[in-house]
């Protein structure tokens, strides 16, 4: 259960995304951390480790930027516009290289199919919002 949507309809601020849009983006993000850290411990464990090593780092690098970047949107009070843009950007672009990343080992290991689809997921909301901004 996510209370991400509770805590934006209950700020005492004017938020500045849509509500829907918001909570979408920063429940992609902290799914997005889950499934990229998932997939890193999961591709750890696989027979040929060394052929995965790319995979997970990039796996681990988008699950930083997807907590960092969660958290920042779920705090909405005096928050910076510019810098709420550029992480979002850092984010898409951290999901869409580490999607195509797992995508590349989707056939052969499933984790890497629910990778990709996450990464994808959050990718779609973090642009979603940089698009909102831009409007």
């Amino acid at each position: 259960m996510s209370y991400a949507r509770d805590m934006i309809e209950t700020t005492p601020v004017v938020v500045e995304f849509d509500p829907a849009d918001l909570t979408e983006c920063i429940e992609a993000c902290f799914d997005c951390l889950q499934a990229c850290t998932a997939c890193a411990d999961a591709c750890l464990g696989e027979e040929r480790v060394a052929e995965l090593v790319a995979c997970i780092r990039l796996n681990l690098d988008c699950a930083d930027v997807c907590e960092t970047t969660g958290k920042m949107l779920s705090r909405q009070t005096e928050y910076d516009p510019a810098l709420v843009q550029s992480t979002l950007q850092t984010c898409a672009l951290a999901c869409q290289v580490c999607g195509d990343e797992c995508d590349s080992h989707s056939e052969m290991h499933e984790h890497c199919r629910v990778c990709a689809d996450a990464c994808r997921r959050c990718e779609a909301a973090c642009q979603k919002l940089i698009d909102a901004a831009a409007a």
